[in-house]
């Protein structure tokens, strides 16, 4: 297909947020991308969180919902019509989505960190005014600099969790040295059972698994944890004393299991983001046990070694995506997606009718 044989429609299905509770499947007008912007097809889009949040709470985090706007962030597609500037990938590329565009702001952060950046936009993000709008839809116009190609053999399917896996792979990369050492993962949600994964695949030696349901529990065993807990059972996870651990519930419960599960003088990396606000936490354990409480916030370049990852097998994450919904049953998704007891990642294919 060349740039003159693919004609953008003046429309497209998209998953809209409107409010509180207000979630729709409405045609939304397109318009011709700019310059270094390229039409991408999208194929398949997962769900996240915060897409979640948008829906039930109007919010994510302290991002509040001002005006409709179109989720989604978690990505794949093909190029249809490339940028009329030269950059990014041909026409046919299939592609993974970086959904951040670091933006210049005062507030002082490392060069080699633009997660940090305090002027960062993201995709499906209200956290500014006018938001930025995701990618579910048909055709989305991205930058150019947020496409990543994907390599033979790698299908849009399985690139779909590239988005996700980079955030668990950052996350675990904050553990500083993982090969060999016990981890903890507590709440084993999509990011959390990506984190499963990627600590397997890093090396570590023995992997708990911490969740309130046993669906998530069973994907976290089935991509490599070796023993999973129930949250309530907090006398097995304060027995773990893990080298290494990953709170990912998002939770003041979960971030306390994850401090009591640490060996004294062990890592505890925050990836699950909590509400705004005051926690009740008992840091004192922290102190007294002199752990290190480390971030995680989004993504880097990881995303480059999380593809390459899937597509020669080393990461496996199948079991992680538990269900997929046509576009057109995208509410279904969502009420899918919501209750963890039943589901791990779901995804969105935009190709079925």
């Amino acid at each position: 297909m060349t740039t003159q044989e693919f004609m953008l429609p003046a429309s497209a299905p998209a998953v809209v947020a409107h409010a509180k509770g207000d979630l729709r499947i409405e045609d939304v007008a397109l318009v011709q991308p700019e310059a270094g912007q390229a039409v991408v097809e999208i194929a398949y889009g997962g769900i996240c969180g915060s897409d979640l949040h948008y829906w039930l709470h109007g919010a994510a985090g302290e991002s509040i919902l001002k005006d409709p706007m179109v989720l989604g962030h978690e990505v794949v597609g093909t190029v249809v019509q490339a940028a009329a500037d030269g950059t990014g990938p041909a026409v046919g590329t299939p592609v993974a989505v970086h959904p951040a565009t670091p933006g210049p702001g005062a507030a002082k952060y490392p060069a080699e960190r633009p997660n940090l950046s305090p002027g960062c936009t993201y995709l499906g993000s209200a956290a500014r005014h006018p938001h930025t709008d995701g990618a579910f839809l048909r055709y989305a116009n991205l930058p150019t600099h947020m496409l990543r190609p994907l390599p033979e053999g790698l299908s849009l399917r399985n690139a779909a969790l590239v988005e996700p896996a980079s955030v668990a792979w950052h996350a675990v990369a904050r553990a500083g040295e993982v090969r060999g050492k016990s981890a903890l993962v507590v709440g084993c949600g999509p990011i959390g059972a990506l984190a499963v994964a990627v600590l397997k695949r890093a090396g570590a030696a023995h992997i708990t698994a911490v969740d309130m349901h046993p669906k998530p529990l069973e994907i976290a065993a089935a991509v490599g944890a070796d023993v999973v807990l129930q949250a309530g059972d907090t006398e097995a996870i304060a027995a773990v004393e893990a080298d290494i651990v990953i709170e990912s519930s998002g939770n003041h419960f979960g971030l306390a299991s994850a401090i009591n599960g640490a060996v004294r003088g062990g890592r505890v990396v925050m990836v699950g983001l909590l509400p705004s606000g005051p926690q009740p936490v008992a840091i004192s354990l922290a102190i007294t046990r002199e752990l290190e409480l480390v971030g995680s916030f989004r993504f880097n370049e990881e995303i480059t070694e999380v593809i390459a990852a899937l597509a020669d097998g080393t990461l496996f994450v199948d079991p992680v995506v538990t269900h997929e919904f046509a576009l057109s049953d995208g509410l279904e998704a969502f009420e899918t997606a919501k209750n963890s007891a039943v589901s791990g990642k779901v995804l969105l294919n935009f190709s079925l009718a």
